[in-house]
């Protein structure tokens, strides 16, 4: 087995972990995070603490169940939302932040404000672009 220096583990270190590379955790995370349903089931329970999965439907249009559903249980594995039963008729299901997930509500909180802030400026800009020859 060949013996490597610090120096050379730190570098090898770098690489496993370079979120350019599509093989690296951190990519695969943002990959996750950056995905559209991911940002706004984040933002709305970050406005609105704990919703059931009915109001988070109501809340986000356009979201099938389907997605819905995957979106929740994938944040749930990924430890940013949990998921609490509580015992009745019928059985009452609500979807909060962790403290990991609040703190990541902060990030997309404000992308999606700059997204709503900034549309008519890239709306303007797409059409000056299409128009040109």
């Amino acid at each position: 087995m060949a013996t490597r220096t610090a120096a050379q583990r730190r570098a090898e270190e770098r690489v496993a972990y370079d979120a350019f590379m599509r093989e690296c955790p951190t990519n695969q995370l943002l990959a996750r995070i950056s995905d559209k349903w991911v940002s706004l089931v984040v933002s709305a329970l970050g406005a609105g603490g704990p919703m059931r999965y009915s109001d988070l439907g109501r809340k986000i249009p356009g979201v099938s169940q389907k997605m819905l559903t995957q979106t929740l249980r994938t944040l749930e594995r990924d430890g940013l939302v949990t998921r609490t039963v509580t015992p009745s008729v019928p059985v009452r299901v609500d979807y909060a932040l962790t403290g990991l997930g609040h703190n990541l509500c902060c990030l997309l909180s404000a992308v999606k404000d700059w997204a709503e802030t900034h549309f008519d400026e890239v709306d303007a800009a797409r059409r000056r672009y299409d128009a040109a020859p």
